[in-house]
């Protein structure tokens, strides 16, 4: 017994040293103009949450939520644009720089003439999304404790929520960025992110559309992570944010799976 298991814990924490020794290589890469990628990331959402969620909620007056929960506007708006800055942020790194490292700079063709294998270099990656997404998300959640639109406690459960949206959003990037044939792909993936943006209980709750086009949001990756962190840091509605997590996970599970068996297909051709 103990042979069959002391390799494979072996391979585990290789491939984990393979996988950090790419996000180490992004890290280097871009250490010294970081300060400007994590500025970029964190003004845009708080842009629309001081002009929509405070100018317009000024207009619009309190929510009741469907738990009964009563809320400002701007407390729920802003849960939603710490979703919408985890998947943006995660979607600009796993597509649009990974397509680029691997479709013209050539990059992961010397990476796996190294030991690291597709799967490792797909973690790594989306290890690197990651740690700009925690701290976009970490950021956010502190303006948003400032600005008395969550609780201390709330914004620190909700977190590792925002994390998950990252690493789920950032597979499915990577997945994507496997199938894109030229830059002007990224045309049709950022009209359908901004589509998602528009309609996923971002602005308006879900419940005000009409039967078949709520169903419509609700399934949409984006809708899930918007309900998740709102349930985390205004809600009061139980425990339906379990149903959340787990499609998360499913998207994450998924992307990963397909992103390192199209990466193999692409560069072992």
């Amino acid at each position: 017994m103990v042979t069959l298991v002391l390799p494979r814990l072996v391979d585990v924490s290789a491939a984990s040293r393979r996988s950090a020794s790419v996000t180490e290589r992004n890290v280097a890469a871009l250490r010294s103009v970081y300060w400007l990628l994590l500025v970029s990331g964190f003004v845009e959402p708080l842009l629309y949450l001081l002009s929509i969620g405070v100018g317009v909620g000024a207009l619009i007056g309190d929510l009741t939520l469907p738990s009964g929960a009563v809320v400002t506007y701007a407390a729920f708006v802003a849960p939603a644009m710490l979703a919408s800055s985890a998947m943006t942020g995660a979607l600009a790194e796993t597509t649009f720089n990974f397509f680029g490292k691997m479709k013209y700079m050539k990059l992961y063709d010397g990476v796996i003439a190294t030991p690291v294998q597709p799967f490792e270099i797909a973690l790594g990656e989306l290890a690197w999304a990651m740690l700009r997404g925690s701290a976009y998300s970490a950021a956010f959640l502190v303006v948003m404790v400032v600005m008395d639109l969550t609780a201390p406690a709330r914004a620190l459960a909700a977190f590792p929520a925002a994390v998950l949206v990252g690493f789920a959003f950032g597979a499915l990037g990577m997945a994507i960025a496997t199938f894109m044939r030229s830059w002007q792909d990224f045309d049709l993936m950022s009209s359908m992110q901004f589509v998602l943006f528009l309609f996923s209980g971002t602005f308006v709750p879900a419940e005000a559309y009409p039967a078949v086009l709520r169903w419509l949001v609700e399934v949409t990756p984006l809708y899930r992570a918007v309900h998740l962190i709102r349930a985390l840091t205004v809600d009061t509605g139980g425990w339906s944010w379990t149903l959340d997590v787990l499609y998360l996970l499913a998207v994450l599970t998924a992307g990963l799976l397909i992103a390192s068996r199209r990466m193999g297909r692409l560069l072992y051709k």
